[in-house]
């Protein structure tokens, strides 16, 4: 897992609302990125081609006659930091020894790698998460007799993976077996590097799961001990970041933003909200966008218009969270809650609707 120079069960239910359930997707680690494969993972993994990658930093994208290729992304994480992302499918490449200013969090997702670190050598297989400390010489090649490998890999800074614990986590072991964490951070890897810098919502998504799992990755198998979960006054600091979020749905703050304004560390922050309002921040904003479109589609207005006046990126994105929350698309809600006449006075008017 390369590129530029440079627990317990609780947790483990938290992991899963955060990073593996429903919204983020189960990824297929192991089967979906063999080099320019038979369409898996469209967009995602061609190196950028076709829209993948839309409005994001792409780096080096160097494919050969061999099909080896490197997709590097530069994701936003609010506050004005970024996140760098690698997408590698590699038959020949080595690395020569080299090192990181940030950990390298990686995923194999096909083929076997062959890694120098810490004087020994790791054998990396499909489905296996890999860890490597910043400042760490390390190299990287194909397991002899495989026919390359294909991994995911982001470099997040040593302060996002000591924000759940006390001080900063060290790893003992850099190869990770935990299929659940792996396919969590495929998914995470996935919206981070695809549309995650062209739509505010899916940025604070991206964003929140992604300060979940590195915390996660650093309590289930870090040595730090992990940061105290209770927060003083932990319910009305969650209703006054509520109240921010319903603020302005169209241009919400990010997490860091929020985190700065109330104290907190971001995973204090989602431990907070989490505990008052029994979801993560970004799935409130969406129910509460997807609470004022009934609003809007009840007054009259079409989904295409109702999807930018709540600050969806489009209808399409309005109607995957309509149907999460209600169970139909915004447009068969609208038709069987709209009366035949003129909408009766004082019930859901456009101006008691409208954000």
């Amino acid at each position: 897992m390369h590129g530029r120079l440079g627990t317990n069960g609780g947790e483990r239910r938290d992991a899963d609302d955060e990073g593996t359930g429903t919204d983020a997707g189960r990824a297929d680690v192991g089967r979906n990125d063999r080099g320019d494969n038979k369409g898996g993972n469209r967009g995602d993994d061609r190196g950028g081609n076709r829209g993948g990658n839309r409005g994001n930093d792409r780096g080096d994208d160097r494919r050969d006659r061999n099909g080896e290729r490197a997709v590097w992304t530069r994701a936003p994480l609010g506050g004005g930091a970024t996140l760098d992302l690698l997408t590698a499918r590699f038959d020949r490449h080595r690395y020569a020894p080299h090192c990181h200013e940030e950990f390298t969090v990686g995923v194999c997702v096909a083929g076997r790698e062959i890694i120098d670190y810490r004087g020994g050598r790791l054998d990396v297989g499909a489905g296996a998460v890999v860890v490597l400390a910043p400042g760490e010489t390390h190299t990287g090649r194909p397991a002899p007799g495989d026919d390359g490998y294909a991994y995911r890999a982001i470099y997040p800074a040593p302060r996002l993976l000591a924000e759940a614990t006390r001080g900063l986590p060290h790893f003992r072991e850099a190869v990770v077996d935990d299929r659940e964490l792996a396919s969590a951070l495929y998914a995470a890897h996935t919206a981070l590097s695809g549309d995650a810098a062209t739509d505010a919502l899916t940025a604070f998504t991206a964003e929140s799961r992604l300060a979940w799992l590195l915390s996660t990755l650093a309590h289930r198998h870090g040595s730090a001990r992990p940061a105290p979960d209770a927060v003083p006054g932990a319910a009305a600091l969650a209703r006054a970041v509520r109240d921010r979020l319903a603020e302005d749905l169209r241009t919400p703050p990010s997490l860091a933003e929020l985190a700065a304004e109330t104290g907190l560390s971001r995973y204090q922050l989602l431990r907070a909200f989490r505990t008052t309002m029994g979801m993560p921040p970004y799935a409130w904003l969406a129910q509460h966008r997807v609470a004022r479109a009934r609003g809007l589609l009840e007054a009259g207005r079409r989904p295409a218009e109702v999807a930018g006046l709540v600050g969806f990126a489009d209808q399409a994105h309005l109607t995957r969270w309509f149907r999460r929350v209600t169970g139909v698309t915004p447009a068969a809600y609208r038709t069987s809650v709209r009366p035949a006449g003129p909408v009766p006075e004082g019930r859901n008017t456009v101006q008691d609707a409208t954000p």
